[in-house]
């Protein structure tokens, strides 16, 4: 699982065994150093070495000072990888990103027939007031970067799984984060983008699961159909004269 030397895998091995059997959760404090080297039988080398690589992917936090504890365990080391290995793959760079957005829409459709059971005829003020909020930064010439994310995340907060909200939030991260090394012009996408939202809220509260998937498609297509001119665009001008 990990690719360290011997006594650091070892160490990394034992500290998630000694949190997964007694069934420690975040927040929850890890012995000392010393103590954690006498349970593992390891060295204080190797210890260190391994709760950098537990920190570096979320499953453990050091608070200077304080002791290190059982963190989030969240995507975010996922999300950091991906988006470096997108970026720094320019010879398939919008192929990659066309991927995400692709996996969004997955995701979005995916949830439909929980996301319809739930809302249809419920209170959408919370979803309303964020589009609000998306068409007043539009009107204003800004983006609504901030607004999107928590729209999204309020959209699949009632679903009851809890990876799919983990991974909805984890892959929005990620398009985000690649977006702006497009040189793309999404300025006339962003008209469609806020209405796109309204159209979602609309169908849910409807209970009409057609209308859903069909305004979750028509959301992510103006962004698809600039990456594939875009793509197509640096295919032609590759080509030999």
């Amino acid at each position: 699982m990990f690719n360290h030397s011997g006594a650091a895998a070892h160490a990394v091995t034992g500290i998630i065994n000694y949190i997964r059997s007694r069934r420690l959760t975040t927040g929850d404090m890890l012995p000392s150093e010393a103590a954690l080297c006498e349970e593992l039988g390891c060295s204080r080398s190797s210890v260190r070495e391994a709760v950098r690589t537990l920190s570096s992917l979320d499953i453990v936090e050091v608070r200077h000072g304080h002791g290190t504890y059982v963190a989030d365990m969240s995507l975010s080391p996922m999300v950091t990888s991906m988006v470096f290995r997108i970026v720094l793959d320019t010879d398939h760079f919008l192929e990659r990103l066309l991927d995400v957005v692709n996996t969004r829409q997955a995701l979005d459709l995916w949830m439909t027939d929980d996301l319809v059971s739930h809302y249809r005829g419920e209170d959408m003020s919370q979803l309303q007031t964020i589009v609000e909020r998306m068409r007043a930064r539009r009107a204003k010439g800004e983006l609504f970067t901030r607004e999107d994310r928590a729209f999204h995340a309020q959209l699949v907060s009632v679903s009851s799984n809890p990876l799919i909200k983990e991974l909805s939030d984890a892959f929005w991260q990620v398009h985000m984060a690649v977006l702006p090394h497009v040189r793309i012009a999404l300025s006339e996408n962003l008209d469609l983008t806020v209405e796109a939202h309204q159209d979602i809220i609309n169908a849910l509260y409807a209970g009409d699961a057609e209308a859903y998937r069909r305004v979750v498609v028509e959301h992510y297509s103006p962004l698809k159909r600039a990456i594939d001119r875009h793509t197509m665009g640096n295919r032609s001008s590759a080509r030999p004269t």
